[in-house]
């Protein structure tokens, strides 16, 4: 029983004092801003949430997965896995790197779905205004343009011009006057 208070009380001494002499990483001497930090995050993210068929797409445009991000913000590797490792242990510093990279990416979620219903509405407004109406499809036409008869203000009286064409039908009770 003693023996075994002693080598957990010796383990915790020896678990202390090891965790005690943690140092902190050193400045890197390239160290990436906050800001430039929240952008190359905001793209390994976009990157690494691409699906298949996008990932297919962007290697058929020439773009190299791996190394595009580097590429971009005109950084290596090593810049960034230093410049990671020095904001991860300071958590304050890392947190808020994060936080501005979560609104990025929720933001540009809103914008996208906003994007996505603007596209889905004209889409269906022109799938509505492709569908013909069962008005244009009758096409009734008024009697006097299919006679094209125009009125009396711009020529020839209409009156005038249906009896000389004998399209007008005279009155029953003047026919019986004619008896």
């Amino acid at each position: 029983m003693i023996l075994r208070r002693f080598t957990i009380y010796l383990s915790v001494i020896i678990l202390v004092s090891a965790c005690y002499s943690i140092d902190k990483p050193k400045k890197p001497d390239n160290l990436i801003s906050k800001e430039k930090m929240v952008d190359i995050l905001i793209d390994a993210k976009l990157i690494a949430s691409a699906n298949s068929k996008n990932r297919k797409v962007m290697e058929n445009r020439g773009v190299k997965l791996n190394t595009y991000v580097f590429t971009k913000h005109n950084i290596d590797s090593l810049q960034f896995a230093l410049s990671n490792e020095y904001y991860a242990f300071y958590i304050k510093d890392y947190e808020e790197i994060y936080a501005k990279v979560k609104d990025s990416l929720e933001f540009l979620n809103v914008k996208f779905k906003e994007e996505e219903e603007k596209i889905r509405i004209e889409d269906s407004l022109k799938l509505v205004s492709k569908k013909k109406d069962s008005l244009n499809l009758l096409k009734i036409k008024d009697s006097l343009k299919v006679l094209g008869i125009k009125d009396s203000l711009t020529e020839i009286p209409v009156q005038k011009t249906l009896k000389e064409e004998n399209r007008l039908i005279s009155p029953i009770s003047s026919d019986k006057n004619r008896q």
